[in-house]
């Protein structure tokens, strides 16, 4: 089991019950009757026959395109960087927008990917983990505000359903392409990046993100925040108030759609995954269940770090004090392994 260390969270604090460690409305429990201990333990899928072949034939792809990125005006200043509006284009000629970050009257020295959950994003994130750094935040496809594509639901129970027939029309791969063409857009934009890249990812952006890096060596570290797409398998089997809940029920009606999802596994992903890699992992969340996302951690086939949640997807009063302390760890974590 790869090394791990506690952030934002002492062993001897975490209490489990019945209805979890803390008090909530739903019909199941959050922590799905899992401890420190029994989430730790959690293995990944093996991999179905054609699993590397599959995505590597996909990232070929995705990097066959010419993102042709553009730069919109000046939308915002904050945190010693200038935002702007960005569009580029991935696979399948679709063309996608989002934000670039880019350092106020600084070369750039580090350079970021930065994916996001299933509600879109609607901003730039910022500030950045490390100073001097430049970062590109696109909306995958069809998702707010700036990811909208036509045929395309923007909902998340219909868009994480479209394409599934198929692991070559399934949206999440389409997604997955929109992060590897992000990060030659970046290259593009900002040429004077010759390091290698760091990736932020949270729910849906953490899943993308443990798909996405295994084949692609432009990266060299990530982080990935409660992240979703992990043991497919046993995410079919809890019930959940994100994504997973519609592919539950879907599969029930569809169980070979299970034959598919084995290629859309974060877990199984991760065993092929050697980039320096800081997980952080809730223990109780009601949106992507906590299996899952230590799943993912556990499978980590390189260095990996551990930064246990209380909770996410879920308001609770010490979320302010462990997002400081995440934003903490990630900075440290990132100046060890791109600033080093």
């Amino acid at each position: 089991m790869p090394a791990y260390r506690l952030v934002g969270c002492e062993t001897a604090t975490v209490r489990f019950s019945g209805m979890g460690i803390l008090a909530h409305g739903f019909g199941f429990d959050p922590t799905y009757g899992y401890d420190l201990d029994r989430l730790l333990a959690v293995p990944a899928p093996v991999a179905p026959a054609g699993f590397a072949e599959f995505w590597r034939g996909q990232y070929a792809a995705a990097l066959a395109v010419d993102p042709d990125p553009v730069l919109g005006p000046v939308e915002d200043k904050r945190d010693g960087c200038q935002v702007f509006g960005v569009t580029f284009s991935s696979v399948g000629g679709v063309r996608l927008g989002g934000w670039a970050v880019l350092p106020d009257e600084r070369p750039a020295r580090h350079g970021f990917v930065v994916g996001h959950g299933y509600g879109g994003r609607a901003a730039a994130r910022s500030p950045l983990p490390l100073p001097c750094s430049a970062a590109i935040q696109p909306c995958v496809r069809g998702l707010p505000d700036r990811g909208r594509t036509p045929g395309i639901p923007d909902t998340t129970a219909e868009h994480v359903l479209h394409g599934i027939e198929a692991p070559e029309t399934y949206v999440i791969g389409g997604c997955v392409a929109d992060l590897w063409c992000a990060a030659t857009a970046l290259r593009q934009l900002v040429p004077e990046l010759t390091e290698r890249l760091g990736y932020l990812g949270e729910s849906l952006g953490g899943g993308l993100g443990a798909l996405a890096l295994p084949w692609d060596e432009r990266f060299a570290a990530a982080q990935l925040t409660v992240p979703t797409f992990g043991n497919q398998p046993l995410r079919l089997t809890l019930d959940c108030a994100g994504s997973g809940e519609s592919v539950r029920r879907y599969a029930a009606r569809h169980p070979e759609v299970t034959e598919v999802l084995a290629f859309f596994d974060a877990a199984t992903a991760a065993r092929q995954l050697t980039a320096p890699t800081l997980v952080a992992a809730a223990l109780f969340d009601p949106s992507v269940p906590p299996p899952g996302q230590f799943a993912v951690h556990n499978a980590l086939a390189g260095p990996a770090e551990l930064a246990v949640l209380t909770a996410g997807h879920f308001q609770y009063p010490d979320l302010d004090a462990e997002t400081a302390a995440l934003a903490a760890a990630t900075s440290r974590f990132f100046a060890a392994h791109l600033a080093a």
